[in-house]
């Protein structure tokens, strides 16, 4: 779906810096945080999220650890949902469920706690950025494993050229902006 907010976003690529040869010689890193501090390109962002899930029945926002908690919950107060972190393990106080994964590196594990989804309760998973999918995937799996209804995924970001959208396609999947690799 392409909604127009989503393509008023498209200059909001001049906000992100881009820094070369980080974290590692070779890659170039796409930095947000020149984005967030610009107090109407946040807005836009928010808001363009936002209309794309608008119409869907949110009950709340899945934010994966760490910047999926930076527009997480704006999504979700603009939704009138909850909000729920993913986190990294150890970091949640009460029972949790943890999900391990593989990624092409190695492994990974995210934790949430058992009782934050009830079954039937309709999702979305924001985080800021798409790459390999694999820790997008593993997120809709551990909600799916508690009952919830995923009516999403959505990014800020989607490096294109990684194809992490191709490990999602039972999913909606949402990006607002889009590098070519």
């Amino acid at each position: 779906m392409n909604t127009r907010a989503a393509q008023d976003c498209a200059d909001l690529k001049s906000l992100i810096r881009e820094v070369p040869d980080f974290p590692k010689p070779g890659i170039l890193f796409y930095d947000i945080t020149t984005l967030l501090k610009d107090k109407l390109g946040f807005a836009r962002l928010i808001d363009a999220l936002t209309e794309h899930y608008i119409n869907k029945d949110i009950d709340l926002v899945l934010g994966i650890e760490a910047r999926g908690f930076i527009f997480g919950p704006a999504l979700a107060y603009r939704l009138n949902a909850g909000f729920i972190p993913v986190r990294k393990p150890k970091k949640l106080p009460a029972e949790v469920l943890q999900w391990r994964y593989e990624l092409e590196y190695g492994h990974d594990t995210l934790e949430v706690h058992r009782d934050a989804i009830r079954p039937g309760e309709r999702i979305v998973i924001c985080d800021d950025l798409l790459a390999t999918g694999g820790t997008a995937k593993a997120t809709a799996e551990m909600a799916k494993s508690l009952g919830a209804d995923i009516c999403g995924l959505g990014f800020v970001v989607e490096l294109d050229g990684l194809k992490g959208r191709d490990k999602l396609k039972d999913y909606d999947v949402f990006s607002l902006l889009h590098y070519e690799m």
